[in-house]
């Protein structure tokens, strides 16, 4: 009985989180800068790919007008990344699971 119960409540849990976890479109405004778009992003993860042609991804942790900072740096987990915005190209957001 009390698996039941812990099954049946674990599939409720689930129907709440599946909407939360979709990701959404990245859309900008006339108004938008870098910065601007990127400050949207905090806290998710993203890659941004610099002048060089490299990319990073990891979380967003920071974004001021003159850094970013990334977390958990895919292949580098246990590092952080502080980027000047000026060395970023683009910014790509996963918009789909």
């Amino acid at each position: 009985m009390r698996q039941l119960v812990a099954a049946l409540c674990i599939a409720i849990a689930s129907l709440f989180v599946a909407p939360l976890a979709q990701a959404q479109d990245l859309s900008i405004s006339p108004g938008d800068s870098l910065q601007s778009v990127l400050a949207t992003q905090k806290g998710k993860r993203v890659t941004l790919r610099l002048g060089s042609g490299q990319e990073l991804t990891g979380v967003l942790r920071e974004a001021t007008a003159r850094l970013v900072v990334l977390g958990a740096v895919t292949g580098r987990e246990f590092f952080d990344a502080a980027i000047p915005v000026e060395k970023i190209q683009a910014v790509l957001v996963r918009t789909k699971q």
